[in-house]
């Protein structure tokens, strides 16, 4: 219940406002995304200015989000800042008939409807816009990967190494397998 209460502020009641363009503010932080169970940003400190246009039978609304993101380096395992900053756009429109076909950019909603939920798109434009592979020093804002880490993972690869290079040179196992072969 608390989560329906949090995330009721990133609604934009649009059925009193006149025709034209509207502009809004919302902040998105570690509780919006804690919100959404399965999200792949834990921690974030997001601004999403918003422009709706408002038509008589639709909506345009441009979004232009900006901040901060933490994501985990996929090589050396630390956390860091990645910086967002990215547009998108929704369209929607309003109908009286029973319409289940919303598209990526076309939302439609019914006539007698007041408001807009921008929760679930600000939660998608910002959990797309999270890297297939996080790596501190493509991501993060002047940052590299932890050589102390580095140093780690590469003497590790290391022992592997030479641990199968022994198993190859024992001959026993040589020997082990014909008896297989018999």
């Amino acid at each position: 219940m608390q989560i329906v209460k949090y995330l009721k502020q990133y609604r934009i009641p649009f059925s009193g406002l006149a025709a034209g363009k509207h502009n809004f503010e919302f902040e998105i932080d570690d509780k919006f995304f804690d919100c959404y169970e399965h999200s792949l940003i834990k921690k974030g400190q997001l601004k999403a200015d918003v422009e709706m246009q408002k038509q008589e039978n639709m909506l345009i609304v441009n979004f232009h989000i900006t901040g901060v993101i933490q994501l985990t380096c996929d090589v050396c395992l630390s956390e860091f800042e990645s910086p967002l900053d990215f547009h998108e756009r929704a369209l929607v429109k309003f109908t009286d008939e029973d319409w289940n076909q919303d598209t990526e950019e076309v939302l439609v909603l019914s006539k007698t409807d007041y408001e807009l939920d921008i929760a679930g798109l600000l939660y998608e434009y910002a959990n797309v816009r999270v890297p297939y592979y996080s790596k501190c020093a493509e991501q993060g804002m002047n940052q590299s990967c932890d050589p102390e880490m580095l140093a780690k993972l590469s003497s590790e690869a290391a022992d592997a190494e030479e641990d199968n290079t022994e198993e190859q040179i024992d001959p026993r196992w040589d020997i082990l397998k014909n008896i297989k072969n018999n």
